[in-house]
């Protein structure tokens, strides 16, 4: 096959002008981020957004049913005797979360959501496998419940990480 018959540009040419399109790109990105930025207001004093409160419910039940199933002597699949201290710490990591979260704690909110997300990527790994309807609608459950309170957790810690303004200098 021969050469495409168009002319070329010198290099130079054509790396400047990719330059100034990635620099024309950055500028539109870094304005959208200003104006969500400015967007936002921080949290009121008390105020818990609804994603913080379903987001403390998931972690105080977690830890409450983990505890009670494994005082009940629920037997987990797999192992004849499961080890208390994993369900021990699993349960204090969980009120830990809860806890903090309530108190708006910035590295609850984020150590959550980074639980959210494992739970996520498990569970698409887990529709691979899965061998039944049961199984296929459990794990889409759990994408859809566990992405969507991430989802909506993101605002909630840009809103706790941002600092506090006087009245005067609210944006909008």
């Amino acid at each position: 096959m021969g050469q495409r018959s168009r002319k070329r540009r010198p290099a130079g040419e054509a790396a400047e002008r990719g330059g100034d399109a990635m620099r024309r790109g950055y500028a539109r990105g870094s304005e959208r981020d200003e104006r969500a930025r400015a967007e936002l207001a921080p949290l009121a004093p008390g105020e818990r957004p609804p994603a913080i409160k379903a987001a403390v419910a998931l972690a105080a039940l977690l830890a409450i049913s983990n505890l009670a199933l494994f005082a009940a002597g629920w037997e987990v699949r797999g192992q004849e005797d499961p080890a208390v201290s994993g369900v021990l710490i699993f349960c204090a990591i969980m009120v830990a979360a809860a806890v903090g979260m309530w108190q708006l704690r910035y590295w609850a909110v984020l150590g959550f959501e980074a639980l959210l997300a494992i739970a996520v990527i498990f569970a698409g790994l887990s529709l691979m496998v899965a061998s039944n309807a049961t199984a296929v609608a459990l794990c889409l459950a759990i994408i859809a419940g566990a992405g969507t309170l991430f989802w909506f957790l993101i605002r909630v810690m840009a809103r706790i990480q941002l600092p506090s303004r006087r009245p005067d200098e609210r944006v909008g």
